[in-house]
């Protein structure tokens, strides 16, 4: 009787610890940023569900850097800069367009996909520039920044439309290929203005040559 009486007790205090445990879990998911529970995509079965879902990627990524390129210009203190940027907004506006019409031929809606490579690209340069205290570093910390959102979207767009060529969508692949030629021209205009002017005033600036003294 007396061994019953144990095992009951030990049974109960096991519940009692699974259920605090199942609370607890519970109570960490309820605090849990949806973002971090993003759900799993669709199932890729073929290169033309791969490549409609990598669109969708880019469109959501240029959802994103259209949204962030005012506070770009904002920021900036060189003409030059400031010119290159809003021009790039101005063609982003363009590549958002182009991506509705690779939907449409498509023949699926306009939808897209939290790219969160975009997303991390992004705050990383947000940071980077707000710690930036001399103009010209800061201009020069927004050109880093809008580079690796170049050189992201060429992987990107080189991407899909080597797809659509594959998948025998020559007019995809043209609409494409259009986009890929002015990121790569973006980023060429870029590179030209940081050796031109902003990495060379930079490099004078007052923190950089302190801390030149300080390595001497």
């Amino acid at each position: 009787m007396a061994a019953r009486t144990g095992r009951a007790a030990t049974a109960a205090k096991r519940m009692a610890a699974r259920t605090r445990t199942t609370g607890r879990t519970a109570a960490r998911a309820r605090t849990t940023p949806a973002r971090a529970r993003r759900s799993p995509g669709p199932r890729l079965d073929s290169l033309r569900s791969l490549f409609i879902e990598e669109i969708r990627d880019l469109y959501d990524a240029e959802h994103q850097i259209l949204k962030a390129l005012p506070k770009m210009v904002s920021a900036a203190s060189h003409s030059d800069v400031k010119s290159a940027l809003e021009n790039h907004r101005r063609e982003t506006e363009e590549h958002v367009r182009r991506l509705e019409q690779v939907f449409e031929d498509c023949g699926v809606p306009a939808r897209a996909r939290r790219c969160e490579g975009m997303a991390g690209v992004i705050q990383e340069g947000t940071e980077t520039v707000q710690a930036a205290v001399d103009p010209d570093v800061r201009d020069a910390a927004i050109i880093e920044s809008a580079q690796k959102v170049e050189h992201y979207e060429m992987a990107g767009y080189g991407t899909v439309r080597t797809f659509a060529q594959r998948l025998n969508m020559p007019e995809c692949a043209s609409v494409l290929q259009r986009t890929l030629d002015e990121e790569k021209q973006a980023d060429r205009k870029l590179t030209d203005i940081a050796e031109s002017a902003v990495n060379v005033h930079a490099a004078e600036a007052e923190g950089g040559d302190e801390e030149s003294e300080e390595m001497e």
